[in-house]
């Protein structure tokens, strides 16, 4: 009999808990600046002549192809080992069409994975656009738009960029938004482009009021290559993003990149500097300080970077090891890593 008891005592103290485990549901979502991935077929109507790839004398076609497989080997591994699968949404940067993207979801590495595209041709001069995709078995599209970032230079000359993409849809059953970025770049110094950048935040909002006239607390996803690290003044003073969860109040952006910043955390180098340009914030409703995860919520946010995403020897040691340097292809990937947000539900 105390044999038996002795047992039962294990059954309960041991086993039971096992059964009563919750189970949770994560999906990644995640942001990749692709560096200039552009096909090999010149437009007349843009000035893509002047992309790396372009500027290549010699098996073009074989380099474009390793170009397509190295990005999509990234895109194929990050989330894997929290959420055993791709990213079910990926915003990117840099690509030149919607062809391009096609070939990249057609890749071994990504073509069981169903992905669909959402892409706009923006009336940037070299032709560089941003674009969404999806695997369409988890995240349903209902509503998308691309909005453009209008630009004049101190001589009254027009500035040409990329428009910034919203994509508005159902991940499982609960509506998301996302709005995609690639924001002007410094050119001309930090100081002189810093306008540039606080009119693309400025358009941020004008999006965000626009998803409230039809979903007044809604989960948005803010994404991108922002050109600028979370300190500055297009997120700190335009968006209003908070560092810190115990400060974020309804409506509020949550930047959990500021503190990898601060932490000394890059996504690129530049002579010698390094900044977290590439970013994924999100408004208060993915936040929550308590343990109720009965909608999707932020589990964790980070940069991937394995090992060979990273130059290792050299004079670029520690950069991330970029697709094309002195007119040729080193056979990276990007001058960029990529950023990634696990949101996680319980599954009942």
């Amino acid at each position: 009999m105390k044999q038996f008891s002795l047992l039962l005592l294990f059954i309960l103290t041991v086993v039971q808990p096992i059964f009563s485990q919750k189970k949770y549901d994560i999906k990644t979502i995640a942001f990749y600046n692709l560096e200039n991935l552009f096909d090999i077929v010149d437009d007349t109507l843009k000035l893509d002549e002047a992309s790396p790839i372009m500027e290549i004398k010699e098996n073009r076609a074989a380099i474009y192809q390793q170009k397509l497989n190295n990005m999509a080997k990234v895109l194929s591994e990050i989330g894997t080992d929290e959420a055993k699968n791709s990213p079910v949404i990926i915003g990117v940067a840099e690509i030149e069409n919607y062809g391009v993207l096609e070939d990249l979801i057609n890749t071994s590495f990504l073509k069981d994975k169903k992905y669909s595209i959402i892409h706009y041709d923006s009336p940037d001069i070299r032709g560089i656009d941003v674009a969404f995709l999806y695997q369409s078995n988890f995240f349903k599209p209902i509503y998308h738009e691309a909005f453009e970032l209008r630009l004049w230079g101190n001589e009254g000359y027009r500035i040409y960029t990329r428009d910034q993409l919203l994509v508005s849809g159902y991940l499982g059953d609960e509506l998301i938004h996302i709005i995609v970025n690639h924001w002007p770049s410094r050119r001309g110094g930090e100081a002189k482009s810093r306008p540039n950048r606080e009119k693309a935040a400025y358009l941020n909002t004008q999006i965000i009021a626009k998803i409230k006239e039809t979903d007044p607390n809604p989960k948005i996803i803010i994404m991108g290559d922002l050109n600028d690290d979370p300190i500055n003044s297009s997120l700190k003073n335009i968006l209003k993003t908070k560092s810190k969860k115990s400060d974020v109040e309804d409506g509020d952006i949550y930047n959990p990149m500021e503190e990898m910043f601060r932490r000394g955390q890059n996504t690129l180098a530049y002579r010698d500097n390094i900044n977290l340009f590439d970013q994924i914030l999100f408004t208060s409703p993915f936040l929550t300080t308590t343990k109720n995860y009965s909608t999707y919520k932020m589990y964790k946010a980070g940069i991937f970077k394995p090992q060979y995403l990273t130059t290792q020897t050299g004079k670029y040691k520690g950069y991330p090891f970029r697709s094309f340097g002195n007119g040729g292809f080193t056979g990276g990937y990007s001058d960029h890593y990529p950023v990634y947000l696990y949101l996680i539900k319980e599954v009942f």
